[in-house]
């Protein structure tokens, strides 16, 4: 690879994509040291679209194997049957693939990174794969991780509330059609609400979204978890080496557009108090604390998905000892789904990568 202050040619496949087009405004306001333009990839449908890059537009060209050729660094967003298909295509042309999909989080020869987290796995690729963690999962890791080194971290009750957005454009267009056939139902809302869940088709989520909160996020497993819930049970073992770390996991959708959010109980190995844990979380990275309650039980900061929006920041607050166990604490984590739980880490790996 050439060294980062020659720049490095970059490619990003699923550039017309949400996480794509914000992949390419990282690279261009983190300054990474891309050489001449990256190359803009998407499937043959997408192929000759316009994106934006800097001060201009890049062609979208199909993605090939030719389009890899002389890459160093692939970022990949374009769902898990393409990388699966395309990311060894990029690593056999020498390119460092960084693949947002689910395609590769669970290979052992594929390092599972969070950049404020396990920045060192980045260096160790067998395969030339670099797996970004899921969305929900990330979000978790940037307070855990700490937590984990100061006490000892042994277990985890986490409940997701998730963004439409997490399913994608989809979902947020869904969200919003729904929020307007049901404006001005209000009573019906109140007194029929089965009968307005009834009245509602759907196709992005299993009940309607708008005025609701749908306790389902994926898809089912035959032990009755989804794939989501499973993620976070594999993904937080792996990125944060604890392979027996116990896990029980419930993943809710939430009428949000972006930004997801975890309530989790966190169990160390020592008893912990409150003020333990604002000593380990102030100045760590990744992370803002909103957790300030006024002298007469005010709300002062709260870490809300919205409040998420926009940020590169996981919001941790609402820090609690549990009223049961004096080895854990509760707390409330929210982060952009879009930024750190896709686009931002993604481009995290590459400056870890580049060396930058």
């Amino acid at each position: 690879m050439a060294a980062a202050s020659q720049g490095l040619r970059v490619a990003v496949l699923g550039a017309t994509g949400a996480v794509g087009t914000e992949l390419l405004r990282l690279l261009e306001s983190r300054g990474f040291p891309v050489a001449g333009d990256p190359v803009v990839l998407a499937s043959a449908r997408s192929a000759g679209r316009k994106v934006r890059w800097r001060d201009g537009e890049l062609t979208v060209r199909e993605v090939s194997a030719e389009a890899f050729e002389g890459v160093e660094i692939a970022l990949f967003s374009a769902g898990a049957t393409r990388s699966r298909e395309w990311a060894p295509v990029a690593a056999a042309a020498e390119a460092v693939v960084i693949d947002n999909s689910s395609a590769f989080r669970g290979d052992s020869d594929v390092p599972l990174v969070v950049a404020e987290v396990n920045p060192d796995a980045a260096a160790v690729r067998p395969k030339g794969i670099i797996a970004n963690p899921n969305c929900t999962t990330m979000a978790l890791m940037v307070p855990a991780k700490p937590l984990h080194d100061a006490f000892g971290l042994e277990a985890m009750v986490a409940t997701s509330y998730q963004a439409a957005g997490g399913a994608g454009q989809s979902g947020i267009d869904e969200l919003v059609l729904v929020h307007e056939k049901l404006d001005g139902r209000v009573e019906e809302l109140r007194t029929q609400g089965a009968a307005v869940e009834a009245s509602v088709a759907t196709s992005v989520f299993p009940r309607p979204l708008a005025w609701n909160v749908v306790p389902h996020c994926g898809n089912y497993r035959d032990d009755r978890y989804t794939d989501e819930e499973r993620k976070l049970v594999d993904e937080s073992r792996k990125i944060l080496a604890i392979p027996d770390l116990v896990v029980s996991p419930t993943c809710v959708r939430v009428p949000v557009l972006v930004g997801h959010a975890i309530a989790a109980r966190m169990t160390f190995a020592r008893p912990v108090t409150h003020a333990d844990v604002i000593g380990v979380l102030e100045g760590a990275p990744g992370l803002s604390l909103a957790d300030a309650i006024g002298p007469a039980g005010e709300v002062l900061e709260l870490p809300t998905p919205l409040a998420s929006a926009g940020r590169d920041e996981v919001l941790v607050g609402r820090i609690r000892e549990d009223y049961g166990d004096p080895r854990s604490i509760n707390l409330f984590a929210a982060g952009d789904n879009l930024l750190k739980g896709a686009a931002l880490n993604a481009v995290q790996i590459a400056e870890l990568v580049a060396g930058t």
